[in-house]
């Protein structure tokens, strides 16, 4: 009378704990960053550098030192060590990640889909497992807490909004992934304006990924690559995954 629970294998335990603990090292690392980008605001700093956390923006941040009072100039040197040391730490989980993703026919499919890059399919896929466990899109919508709540009151049905319930890291991606694909994937794109027009943008961008989502359902059910999808796109990001 009780359903079994899901217990991954070893392997895919392990990758999912990869890819998470990726996640939290970019979180890390954006509030290191957000740190350092309120020193620079502070004192005005400008450069024209597209990237001050490269080698060339780290060597030029190391110079600022001198010029800032020793408490920031404290909190700008211990912010760029530890930036430093994360971005080794990323880059050494990254090379990992890409030995269980190279081959994963699964990732393959998911990059066929506009808005879903290498890191995102591999959290994807990570999370998800084995797209046979969930008999309808349905359930993975539910899975992932995108489904709206339901509750019943004086014989009357009311609908709320999404329950969030199950993987908070999968329905995370998943809008992050959204955000990406309305802005370059016309489908989706008409997909969004509809809602949007009605409901407003936070709505419309939760709804396009469940869209997204019974889509993902659909082509790894089915092994199917992205009906509309940019082969020159795909190309490319099938060459990053290689080349990882």
């Amino acid at each position: 009378m009780i359903y079994e629970s899901y217990v991954p294998k070893q392997e895919d335990r392990d990758r999912r704990s990869l890819v998470r603990h990726r996640i939290t090292l970019s979180r890390t690392k954006t509030k290191l960053v957000n740190k350092v980008h309120s020193i620079l605001d502070k004192y005005d700093y400008q450069t024209d550098l597209t990237d001050i956390f490269s080698k060339s923006g780290i060597e030029w941040l190391k110079s600022l030192t001198p010029m800032v009072t020793p408490v920031d100039r404290i909190i700008l040197d211990t912010s760029i060590k530890s930036i430093e040391v994360i971005n080794y730490q990323i880059d050494t989980v990254s090379k990992e990640m890409s030995k269980y993703a190279v081959d994963n026919k699964d990732i393959k499919i998911l990059l066929s889909i506009t808005g879903i890059d290498v890191f995102s399919a591999m959290l994807i896929s990570a999370e998800i497992v084995d797209i046979k466990r969930f008999s309808t899109p349905w359930k993975l919508v539910g899975y992932t807490g995108l489904a709206p709540s339901i509750r019943e009151s004086s014989g009357k049905t009311i609908t709320g909004g999404i329950t969030k319930q199950g993987s908070p890291w999968l329905r995370w991606i998943l809008v992050q992934c959204a955000l990406v694909a309305v802005k370059y994937d016309a489908h989706l794109r008409t997909f969004y304006d509809r809602i949007r027009n009605r409901k407003g943008h936070a709505k419309a961008i939760v709804a396009t990924a469940k869209e997204l989502l019974v889509i993902i359902w659909y082509m790894l059910t089915r092994n199917e690559l992205y009906r509309y999808m940019n082969k020159q796109r795909y190309e490319q990001k099938l060459h990053k995954l290689k080349h990882r």
